[in-house]
């Protein structure tokens, strides 16, 4: 019965620094549950039952409410992808092979769409929250900051991206060449409805340089530029030089406007719209409250959004089963080739990435990857790193407490320019078409791809599948035929949603390097901003008030004084 005698305990009372109080009537920081202020006294047990009040304490705090709801809708969304792989193979014993109900099929291609049709509303609300999100959240958090630490925040970023994606590609070409999956598994069989884009290098650049710079700002919210090149190839023979014969290729590149926001443009104003608020400082204070709030608005409808996400993700996930033409494509050849993009997935997601974390912020890798599993969940659910955006920004401020300052600028350019999933696939796509067709690749050749898969990864917009059309510029820099792409077509539309979960987290981590490595000018800023408010505090109002040399104070007049308004002089009255 010792257990349930009187504790002595000590009271004791939680204090708050005034930086903490003052950061956080700011608003530069998420206010933790933690750091309010609270007058009440706490009863600390003392003696051999302080470890079981700390466990008591620590449970009371994971079993809070919102924890519940936070769990309960992350294993529902687990528990979505894991029942829409199982059921979606269980009924494709009931799919038609032709679109007619047939010898007890029950199951058309347009009874897919109706089953997709759930999770195209998922991903359409999803889309709906990018554009107003990017907007809010960059210039949101450069006007927090100068134009000196959001230079240094940017190399930074820019860095971190460039160096994970070329590390990527080439862990990609290590384990194709090492387990050579071209020259075993037999042949793979291309799927005759599938079809080969055309696409050249300099095509790419030039666009990416025309969505930099839209010639609408208003249109670039909805539409972007492309190239859309025709080709024509004749057989030319010519009979008057010994009958020699030549096949001619024309290119005619045609710039038109595809559908879809111009992310790359977005950014670039945006960056520099809220650069020239930090600037303008007081003159733009109500532009600066004004995407804070509207930021603060459309976080509450990611929330929302979120509710929905586990039966938006099982019928996706089913319906992409069903569409699949036959499952063995994941055997053989093309079993071995996903099996390598897995695997180099797998070790650049889980090993280098949580490594280059916890070398360079010491950081608990496992943590934060727990904190991110929704987001995960979503990306590889939707396929689409932009769509999976809203759901990103909510996992890396709440779960993971980066800074909004930095996730709010690094997210955005992350899920445009970072592509390590997709730089590490098509470097391995592109050394297995050369192994299918027999082609050997020198030295020169494997660093051309390693560098082109990096460059056409950046291209790649970050939309689902997007990889099939930059993989031909990878082809066409190797001399390989840009038609072979069709032999990977069955298998990548899997590939593309676990690639696009690594480009997620790859986006997260930088966060918190980026977070990590620009610290002090966070600090200075956060020392700013305490010392204007300290002085807006602490500062006297001064009061003017008009005293007159010759007044004349008669008590009988309404007012008690008189004050000559010819001969006055200006004081002034400190009121505190």
């Amino acid at each position: 019965m010792r257990f349930f005698k009187k504790k002595s305990v000590s009271p004791v009372i939680p204090q708050e620094t005034s930086n903490q109080i003052i950061l956080e009537e700011h608003g530069s920081r998420p206010i933790s549950a933690h750091t309010r202020v609270s007058h009440q006294i706490v009863d600390v047990p003392a003696g051999e039952h302080v470890k079981f009040s700390k466990l008591l304490s620590c449970c009371q705090r994971c079993f809070t409410k919102e924890n519940l709801k936070e769990q309960a809708l992350l294993i529902g969304t687990i528990s979505a992808v894991v029942l829409g792989i199982g059921i979606g193979i269980a009924l494709r014993t009931l799919k038609c092979p032709k679109n007619e109900r047939v010898d007890g099929c029950r199951i058309t291609k347009e009874d897919i769409t109706y089953i997709d049709f759930p999770g195209l509303i998922f991903v359409n609300i999803l889309k709906m929250l990018i554009l107003p999100l990017i907007v809010s959240s960059i210039i949101s958090s450069l006007a927090q900051l100068d134009g000196q630490s959001a230079g240094k925040m940017g190399i930074r970023a820019l860095v971190y991206y460039l160096g994970t994606t070329l590390l990527a590609a080439i862990l990609g070409i290590i384990l194709v060449l090492t387990i050579r999956p071209g020259t075993r598994g037999g042949a793979v069989e291309i799927n005759p409805n599938s079809k080969a884009a055309e696409g050249r290098t300099i095509d790419t650049v030039l666009d990416l340089f025309r969505n930099l710079f839209p010639e609408n700002i208003v249109e670039a919210t909805f539409r972007s530029a492309g190239t859309d090149l025709k080709v024509n190839r004749t057989f030319y023979f010519d009979a008057n030089e010994k009958n020699k014969s030549y096949n001619i290729t024309i290119y005619t590149p045609v710039v038109v406007k595809r559908d879809g926001i111009n992310v790359l443009g977005l950014l670039l104003f945006c960056i520099i719209f809220g650069i020239l608020i930090s600037r303008l400082k007081e003159k733009a204070i109500i532009l600066k409250h004004f995407f804070e709030a509207m930021l603060e608005v459309v976080m509450q409808l990611v929330r929302i959004a979120m509710l929905y996400s586990p039966i938006g993700v099982f019928f996706l996930i089913v319906a992409k089963m069903l569409e699949m033409d036959d499952l063995g494509d994941f055997v053989g050849s093309l079993g071995l080739y996903m099996a390598t993009v897995l695997a180099g997935l797998f070790i650049h997601g889980f090993i280098v990435l949580p490594l280059l974390l916890f070398v360079i912020t010491r950081i608990n890798s496992f943590k934060y990857i727990r904190g991110m599993s929704q987001a995960l969940v979503t990306a590889f659910g939707t396929g689409s790193s932009s769509a999976t955006l809203p759901v990103t920004y909510r996992c890396v401020e709440e779960k993971n407490h980066i800074d909004p300052r930095v996730s709010r600028f690094v997210l955005p350019v992350g899920a445009t320019v970072n592509m390590d999933g997709t730089a590490l696939y098509e470097a391995v796509a592109a050394i297995y078409i050369a192994q299918l067709n027999g082609i050997p690749l020198n030295a020169v050749k494997i660093i051309v791809t390693s560098l082109t898969s990096t460059l056409a990864s950046i291209g790649a917009a970050s939309i689902p599948q997007a990889g099939l059309v930059t993989m031909v510029i990878v082809l066409n820099a190797l001399g390989l035929p840009p038609e072979e792409v069709r032999t990977i077509y069955a298998v990548d539309w899997l590939l593309d949603r676990f690639r696009t979960a690594i480009n997620v987290f790859g986006d997260s981590i930088g966060c918190a390097i980026v977070q990590h490595l620009s610290r002090k000018e966070l600090s200075v800023l956060d020392e700013e901003i305490v010392a204007a408010t300290v002085n807006t505090n602490h500062s006297a109002t001064v009061l003017p008030v008009l005293v007159s040399d010759d007044a004349d104070y008669n008590s009988s007049k309404p007012d008690g004084n008189v004050i000559d308004p010819a001969n006055h002089k200006l004081f002034s009255s400190t009121t505190v």
